[in-house]
């Protein structure tokens, strides 16, 4: 009888035991699910088109993002280990995130902007326009959009398979109000900027950002004497209290270029409700355009001192 090889035997045992390591296992999966819930009991009003979630992870790895459409949630998968959330609305149109890997430098907040952006169609440059004498060194910055937002404890992904999150408005809204303007039927163009504002808002803590920024913002004509204009802003003295100046530029129909400088810093200390603050200033005094060919000269901004009553 022929004997069979025994060789070949043999290194199918030893390659059968050296895989044995490499055995896949299903005791530990390397993902779990995580449900996340927005309850908008502090916000009920709010009907964002999505939201924004951010996973730091307490392991250093990088902060996970997870986006979902619509506002009640949904469903991440996740790696088990200890985090920390963070959420926002998605649906932004201004708004940044930087710094997202660390809690502490976990920063929302918006681009530069131009300081004139309703007057750069008329050939007007932002470069050289007159700012705050306080504020010469503040970043201008675009304003929020309107933003919801909410942050966690930490918690960990093994312990819990649902996240509950509390969104709530996190700017604030500033109106801004001026009686007795005159002369706004010689207006071709007019913009504005408030200093003295913060940067941006800390994620993790729900603090104001360090940076101080101006804002610039539009103002509209609401009738014959009378105008009026909005924004959204993180907050205002961050760090120690400042002073804030408001700045309305007009410029007229002979193509002069005028500002005027208001100090509306009690009405920002004082606001009644800081979410909702409202300024109210008395006068604008536009002179009307030089009927005799006045030629000024492009980059010339001209101030008129006038007394305002707040």
């Amino acid at each position: 009888m022929k004997r069979q090889p025994v060789i070949p035997i043999l290194a199918g045992l030893l390659l059968l035991g050296s895989c044995e390591h490499k055995e896949l296992c299903y005791d530990h999966p390397h993902t779990a699910s995580l449900e996340v819930l927005f309850d908008w009991s502090k916000a009920p009003d709010a009907s964002p088109a999505s939201m924004t979630l951010y996973l730091l992870a307490e392991s250093g790895d990088p902060t996970l993002r997870y986006d979902f459409t619509g506002c009640a949630g949904g469903t991440a998968r996740v790696k088990p280990g200890g985090y920390m959330a963070v959420a926002l609305n998605g649906d932004t149109e201004v708004i940044e995130c930087r710094n997202t890997d660390q809690r502490e430098s976990f920063e929302i907040t918006t681009p530069t902007a131009e300081l004139l952006p309703g007057l750069s169609s008329m050939g007007v440059r932002s470069e050289g326009a007159p700012q705050a004498p306080d504020a010469a060194d503040e970043r201008m910055a675009a304003a929020p959009d309107a933003l919801w937002s909410a942050r966690s404890t930490r918690f960990t992904v093994e312990d819990v398979d649902t996240l509950r999150m509390y969104p709530e408005f996190s700017v604030s809204r500033c109106t801004v109000e001026i009686l007795g303007a005159e002369n706004l039927e010689h207006v071709t163009g007019l913009s504005a900027s408030l200093s003295g504002l913060s940067g941006g808002l800390h994620a993790a803590t729900g603090t104001l950002s360090e940076e101080r920024v101006t804002v610039p913002f539009a103002l509209q004509a609401t009738g014959e004497t009378t105008l009026e204009g909005s924004l959204y802003l993180f907050g205002h003295c961050p760090g120690t209290a400042g002073s804030h100046t408001l700045i309305v530029y007009a410029v007229l129909t002979d193509g002069s270029k005028w500002f005027y400088s208001y100090d509306v810093t009690a009405q920002m200390h004082e606001a009644a409700d800081p979410l909702n603050i409202h300024i109210r200033l008395e006068g604008l005094p536009l002179p009307e355009p030089d009927a005799g060919g006045f030629d000024p000269v492009v980059d010339d901004w001209q101030q008129v001192e006038v007394d305002i009553e707040m």
